[in-house]
């Protein structure tokens, strides 16, 4: 039986924890978050769970939750996640977290770095298990790579495109937190070319694709995000030398923000406006209506009904296989908005991400995972990858690939 502390009572954490209330393994789930009220709601819903209140921005404090538990699941905010690794290190549990770590005074690729090298060398060393970046991207889109890589002899270019279209009619930007959305979009970018990880501005080198079900273009910009620098870091050993790696992401969002970007509307530094100090970034928040959250509120806005919603998620691998070009693509199918709120009270963005995030913790509980240090989901082997998209299949999240190559 295993004993899990979950940091974080968001919109992912949540999801895990409901999950994880459901496995035969687990015995207890210590739900710990600074908003008391949203633990003690969790604790009163899930036979499993128990209410902590607790202020993260104290290594020590997560230290003393974490006595007696057998894995830590990091649900916070990245910026929090230095802290988790390190009480993990000192509670001397395996743990497990939704995106790479933010690092004060590290750009985000030297972070990346950081965290396959010297704390991966630091959790191996404690004969500890921690997995980085486990939702759907990254996540199960790492999961999909690497199964796909492995149908080839050689790799030469990965793209990842995620595109979100979904318009309510109410003014909505976002279906997650604004905050993170706007830190993500205002953030350097990165791409893995040629080889080589290089930094990119936010919003640039579009590209215009088709995805299947879609009778138009969409236009694919550059956006922070973890998979190029894992798997860049990782290309020689895990993915076949692959030598291009590419994150694109589109949609209403995208279309809402870039303005904002160009306009600086995201920067953080104050600007002076007629002998008042402002920073654009607090006033943008401000005005920006939050993401819906509770099932009231999401009910809401499908009553009212949406103006469209559509999307893509495509994983896209170019290489060779018995010396021909071979190009695979990876369709992700999941719930969409109203089936996934008729399933779980869940947006889709949130049952995506959450569900596929509890999957990776399923493993942990069920002892599918046995390697040691800190790794990303792409390093699993065979058997783990088949275990993992045989259980997404249950939860309705399934790949469709198709291989185009030629002949002669």
């Amino acid at each position: 039986m295993k004993k899990l502390l979950l940091l974080g009572a968001g919109a992912q954490g949540s999801t895990v924890a409901k999950r994880m209330n459901e496995e035969p393994m687990v015995s207890e789930i210590i739900c710990a978050d600074y908003d008391e009220t949203a633990v003690k709601e969790m604790e009163s819903t899930l036979e499993k769970a128990t209410a902590l209140q607790l202020d993260a921005s104290r290594v020590e404090n997560i230290v003393k939750a974490a006595q007696g538990v057998d894995l830590m699941v990091n649900a916070l905010p990245i910026v929090l996640t230095p802290n988790a690794l390190a009480a993990a290190l000192e509670a001397k549990v395996c743990y497990q977290d939704f995106a790479a770590a933010e690092f004060e005074n590290l750009a985000f690729d030297k972070g990346i770095e950081s965290l396959l090298t010297e704390w991966d060398k630091k959790f191996a060393t404690a004969g500890l298990s921690a997995l980085i970046s486990t939702g759907s991207a990254p996540g199960l889109a790492n999961i999909i790579t690497r199964e796909t890589v492995e149908k080839m002899d050689t790799c030469h270019t990965i793209q990842i495109h995620v595109y979100e279209g979904v318009w309510a009619k109410r003014f909505l930007p976002f279906w997650w937190s604004p905050e993170v959305a706007y830190g993500d979009m205002s953030c350097p970018a990165y791409c893995y070319e040629e080889g080589e990880i290089k930094e990119t501005e936010p919003f640039s080198h579009p590209l215009w694709m088709n995805f299947k079900g879609i009778d138009r273009t969409i236009r694919m910009v550059e956006h922070a995000h973890d998979e190029p620098v894992t798997m860049g870091l990782l290309a020689d050993k895990f993915l076949k030398g692959a030598q291009n790696i590419y994150f694109k992401y589109g949609g209403y969002g995208i279309e809402f923000a870039e303005p904002l970007y160009r306009m600086g509307l995201l920067a953080n530094e104050a600007v002076n406006v007629k002998g008042t100090k402002i920073v654009p970034m607090q006033l943008v928040l401000e005005l920006t209506p939050p993401a819906p959250k509770y099932p009231h509120e999401i009910k809401a806005i499908l009553d009212e009904g949406l103006e469209a919603e559509e999307g893509a998620f495509l994983i896209r691998v170019e290489g060779q296989k018995d010396k021909k070009s071979i190009r695979i693509d990876n369709y992700v199918n999941a719930p969409g908005l109203s089936e996934s709120f008729e399933k779980t009270g869940l947006t889709a963005e949130t049952y995506l991400t959450g569900q596929c995030g509890a999957l990776f913790t399923k493993m942990f509980v069920n002892d599918k995972i046995f390697q040691k240090g800190l790794f990303p989901p792409e390093v699993f082997d065979e058997a783990q990858r088949s275990y993992y998209l045989k259980e997404a299949a249950k939860l309705d999240i399934t790949v469709d690939q198709t291989i185009e190559t030629r002949l002669y």
